[in-house]
């Protein structure tokens, strides 16, 4: 089998790219190790906790014991499926701030600073706001990706975003747009009450466009004489061997695309020696610069049953999908994070480094009740951690996990910004309209009031907000420590690119699925050798007091 183009994963960046080459009259194959994404865990919003725990649709990653949390094993989701990690995810849509992408081109990234990626933003989005609108000139209009305003019709999802407001912090009309600061209502990639994934927005129409997928583990790139000319996979049984005619493009994930990477031979040369992988390319930063964001939920019981709590039962829960099912209406078409928050720790800090997410019920990820009733949480966690980690292998075998070491809480700015996170939620908890609602704390705990007992609860109960990124670093060729140069190709192998969210220089404020769709999108043009849209120079809104005043 050969293409043009060879494409490993069919997740957010992967789809994207897909829809562009064939869009372009390239040939293309996508190789995908998951199966169809059909059916309605995956497709009902409401369902959302279910896909991301099931062995059918996650690679079912862990990391190793983490040490600054209590020795925890931290779950590392990521989709094995058509449409990868945006067929799993929460949908929350979050671009990330516009200071984030200057910090990449400050980085050695290139062409990526905010002004160069807001055109692929806009160009990827088809934006349906809600009755309060916004400036629509900051959001797309006719792209492949609906993005939809949640209509926050739960009173403890009203009063969240009143409180905020009480507390003295600025009510965003679109946290997406000019203005990213404060607390708002959430968009989400859902279009009519149904999830809309990179495969539903990108993929299928690629499909439709000649692009081929194929099921199969990819075991190696193929490099011959310093070119990778395709793919080794695995499938039925058999090893079979896809063609790139032009070039192979890695959107495997920032976990898949380094383990791939190291083992086609190209990583930290002395590792790979010891493991008896043949060097291509000696890269020390494969698999370094692991990031993620961390949030601790904090928990409150309700007085009034006003949660999602009424849904909960078996029954409920049957109701709710039945519904959803025969018209895409009622709980089930939402994914009920519908309002959330920006907001900075403190006075000197330019732009957000803190960002919640409000439920209005007390539920794990995993579906687990924490109350026996009603209750709402809201999950609040640092943005820009400053510990790193990496992914490495553990052993040359393609279907081994690789070793996944976060490194979470590993600096001790981390536990300062996550301490201040956990008292300000607080605080917006206790004005007057959700204090009418709230029954008491339930995690933390009332009595958890010093930053040792904080720092007890964060070691305890902080979980990853499942965004990992950063692994496959992009930037100046002569960078040691950069893995692909500012046209996503990797340093070292000719015919060779990695396209997601593992080529992120810094993680970006927020969920990062709408940044990895951007770099797909932005990396199809590097591909086919077109230039860049025309920058957007317009300045994004600070806060005018950010120097000498918290909000």
């Amino acid at each position: 089998m050969q293409a043009d183009y060879v494409i490993v994963g069919a997740g957010s960046a992967g789809c994207a790219i897909a829809y562009r080459l064939a869009e372009a009259g390239r040939s293309v194959v996508v190789v995908e190790h998951g199966g169809s994404d059909a059916g309605p865990l995956i497709n009902m919003p409401g369902a959302l906790s279910f896909p991301m725990n099931m062995a059918r649709y996650d690679w079912g990653y862990r990391s190793e014991p983490e040490p600054n949390l209590g020795g925890r094993r931290m779950a590392v989701p990521r989709g094995k499926v058509i449409g990868g990690s945006s067929s799993v995810n929460g949908m929350v849509y979050v671009r990330g701030h516009a200071r984030d992408f200057d910090t990449w081109a400050q980085m050695g990234a290139r062409g990526w600073s905010y002004a160069d990626v807001l055109p692929y933003f806009r160009r990827m989005e088809t934006w349906h706001p809600d009755a309060a609108g916004g400036d629509t000139s900051w959001r797309g209009t006719d792209g492949p990706l609906h993005v939809t305003r949640a209509r926050a019709d739960n009173p403890l999802t009203r009063a969240f975003v009143e409180a905020g407001r009480q507390a003295g912090y600025p009510v965003t009309p679109d946290y997406n747009g000019a203005a990213q600061e404060g607390v708002g209502t959430w968009d989400a990639t859902i279009r009519g009450g149904r999830r809309w994934s990179a495969a539903s927005a990108y993929l299928r129409p690629a499909r439709r466009m000649g692009a081929r997928v194929v099921r199969g583990l990819v075991t190696r790139v193929i490099v011959e004489g310093g070119r990778a000319t395709g793919v080794e996979i695995r499938r039925r049984g058999r090893r079979d061997v896809v063609r790139a005619g032009r070039e192979v493009i890695l959107a495997a994930s920032a976990i898949n695309s380094p383990k791939l990477l190291m083992l086609s031979g190209i990583g930290p040369g002395e590792r790979l020696r010891d493991l008896g992988i043949a060097v291509q390319a000696d890269r020390p930063g494969v698999g370094a610069n692991l990031q993620d964001h961390l949030e601790l939920y904090v928990q409150m019981s309700a007085t009034a049953p006003v949660s999602l709590y009424a849904h909960w039962s078996l029954w409920g829960k049957a109701m709710v999908g039945a519904r959803w099912l025969l018209g895409r209406r009622g709980p089930g078409a939402s994914n009920q994070f519908e309002a959330g928050a920006f907001l900075r720790s403190r006075a000197g800090i330019e732009y957000p480094d803190l960002q919640i997410h409000f439920l209005p019920i007390a539920v794990r990820y995993d579906g687990r009740m924490v109350a026996d009733g009603h209750g709402y949480q809201a999950h609040v966690g640092p943005m820009r951690s400053k510990s790193r980690g990496a992914v490495t292998l553990k052993r040359p075998d393609p279907e081994a996990a690789p070793e996944i070491r976060f490194n979470y809480m590993s600096h001790p700015d981390d536990w300062a910004e996550f301490r201040t996170g956990i008292r300000l939620v607080r605080e917006i908890c206790a004005q007057p309209a959700l204090a009418r609602f709230t029954g008491g704390e339930i995690l933390p705990g009332a009595g958890i009031e010093s930053d040792a007992a904080l720092d007890d609860a964060i070691r305890d109960h902080a979980e990853s907000a499942y965004h990992p990124c950063g692994t496959c670093r992009m930037g100046a060729a002569e960078d040691r420590g950069a893995v692909v140069d500012a046209h996503c190709r990797v340093i070292g192998v000719d015919g060779l690119r990695v396209a997601d969210s593992s080529i992120f220089p810094q993680i970006t404020n927020g969920n990062l699925n709408a940044p990895s769709i951007m770099v797909g999108e932005k990396a199809a043009d590097h591909i086919l050798g077109r230039a860049p849209l025309p920058r957007d120079d317009r300045a994004p809104v600070l806060n005018e007091q950010w120097a000498v005043a918290q909000r």
